[in-house]
């Protein structure tokens, strides 16, 4: 499957400007602080189901995105 483009996106520069938005959010927070700015993004953000069922899964267990997987 070949990757889809968008015409006139430039992935780099998007990269770019989120680091430098979270920099800037981030550069005066204690260590502490900065975790849960981290784990609140993740709790809240568009990948928040997928973090919530990584963190209800068991050591030893993989998920997928239909469900949890057993390692054998």
């Amino acid at each position: 499957m070949k990757p889809e483009t968008i015409p006139g996106f430039d992935c780099l520069e998007f990269k770019r400007k989120v680091q430098a938005e979270i920099y800037e959010k981030t550069k005066n927070m204690t260590v502490e602080e900065q975790i849960e700015y981290f784990r609140q993004a993740a709790a809240n953000g568009p990948f928040a189901d997928l973090w919530k069922r990584i963190a209800r899964t068991p050591r030893g267990e993989e998920t997928s995105r239909t469900g949890t997987i057993k390692k054998s």
